[in-house]
């Protein structure tokens, strides 16, 4: 008799703690690494408790960035276009777009008809 290998889906299985992916856990490290900056520069001030709230908000930005997809929407030009992908790859293009001087190159594929 011979035994069969029955597929898997391993998306779930790179979660750290259930919520995080490894790529949500690093944006949200850096997030928080960001926000602890301003901890630090609020600490100096006397103002620990919003130094705590800046490394807690902007740890839930990281997460968000790194977590969720633009939803489709037909009502705004830029959820029309984007609809679907996720946050930080949308940022990623956006950077690339403003550090190539503003020049995008589309690959146009020409359709004929048969008559």
């Amino acid at each position: 008799m011979r035994t069969y290998e029955i597929p898997r889906d391993y998306k779930g299985e790179s979660r750290i703690l259930y919520i995080f992916s490894i790529k949500a856990l690093a944006y949200t490290g850096i997030g928080a690494t960001i926000g602890g900056i301003f901890y630090f520069i609020f600490s100096l001030l006397g103002l620990q408790m919003i130094g705590i709230a800046s490394v807690l908000l902007l740890g839930v930005i990281g997460f968000c960035i790194g977590t969720f997809k633009i939803p489709e929407s037909k009502k705004f030009k830029l959820t029309e276009k984007t609809g679907g992908e996720a946050i930080d790859d949308v940022i990623k293009r956006w950077i690339n777009f403003k550090r190539g001087k503003n020049k995008i190159y589309i690959y146009l594929k020409e359709e004929t008809k048969d008559e």
